[in-house]
């Protein structure tokens, strides 16, 4: 659950990168700083940065570019993909086609599906706030063709953050005393512009706390799926994004998830910390994410009228 934390770490995970398919890695003492760096931003705050993440500067700042562009094309450009339930509510979102709590968020965004492994990733790229879904691989993908390089660029970044949150995620299960690789999933990697302060997270008193961006960082935080693997112990945050800015402000958030059909429930190590009881039930991943994503969205004919 969060405190009343005033800012967001920041953790160095270089450390964990180096050893992190070492079998032995739990007594390491650099990675023994890291977990416990980790345990206390998902105890506290439910959102942490990571430098020394060894991403090069000049990707994650190429994706941005390219997401501006995609932003700037022209209106019936960005429709040819426009989101609808068929498309597993993927593709391209106009202003005011997202909700939250009832109210059309001024953004645009689109979503897009890129299979990898045994799970799924979504990356959303927009101007204002950051969410995701995710769906079965029989759904159509919805990827961009403009900019032509736009596709190639999104595939190498989806890779390259895939292997970073496996090794976070790494990290994190060490810090509940589970194995190094006992689950996968359920983080978010958030690369947003850099000149703009938009994010923000609230404390336990209520207070919204500022996640300025950082050069060199990604922020991260977790989601619902972790609260129920914890039993607790960590929770997601309640966050939002404000921009004050007279500029267009670009967020790519890359959302490292678990399978569609995973069956979530508290591991027993992290039931035994909390007192032996659990706090929650068993949760299919899908039907959690279908139940958000039904009233995630205006109706066509709404949105027209």
């Amino acid at each position: 659950m969060a405190t009343n934390f005033k800012s967001i770490p920041i953790i160095d995970i270089s450390p964990l990168l180096a050893k992190w398919d070492d079998p032995n890695m739990a007594g390491d003492q650099g990675v023994g700083e890291v977990v416990q760096q980790l345990d206390q931003a998902c105890r506290e705050a439910g959102f942490f940065y990571v430098k020394g993440h060894g991403i090069p500067d000049s990707i994650i700042k190429e994706v941005r570019n390219l997401t501006h562009k995609f932003f700037s094309l022209p209106y019936e450009e960005k429709l040819k993909i426009k989101i609808s339930p068929a498309a597993g509510y993927r593709g391209y979102q106009r202003i005011g086609e997202n909700i939250t709590k009832g109210t059309p968020d001024m953004h645009e965004a689109i979503d897009v599906r890129l299979p990898r492994l045994c799970f799924l990733v979504v990356m959303r790229l927009e101007f204002l706030c950051i969410s995701g879904i995710q769906v079965p691989s029989t759904v159509s993908s919805c990827r961009p063709i403009n900019p032509p390089n736009l596709k190639q660029l999104m595939e190498e970044y989806t890779s390259i953050c895939t292997d970073l949150s496996r090794k976070i995620m790494r990290g994190i299960a060490l810090a509940l005393g589970a194995a190094a690789d006992a689950f996968e999933g359920l983080l978010t990697l958030v690369n947003q512009d850099d000149d703009i302060t938009a994010l923000q997270v609230r404390n336990k008193s209520g207070e919204w706390i500022s996640a300025p961006p950082i050069p060199g960082t990604f922020v991260c935080n977790i989601g619902d799926m972790l609260k129920i693997l914890s039993n607790g112990l960590y929770g997601s945050t309640l966050h939002r994004v404000i921009n004050s800015s007279p500029k267009y402000r670009v967020c790519v958030a890359y959302f490292y998830e678990t399978n569609f059909d995973a069956a979530i429930e508290p591991l027993d190590i992290c039931v035994k910390r909390t007192g032996g009881t659990k706090k929650f039930e068993r949760a299919v991943y899908g039907e959690h994410l279908v139940s958000k994503v039904q009233t995630n969205f205006v109706k066509e004919d709404e949105l027209n009228s």
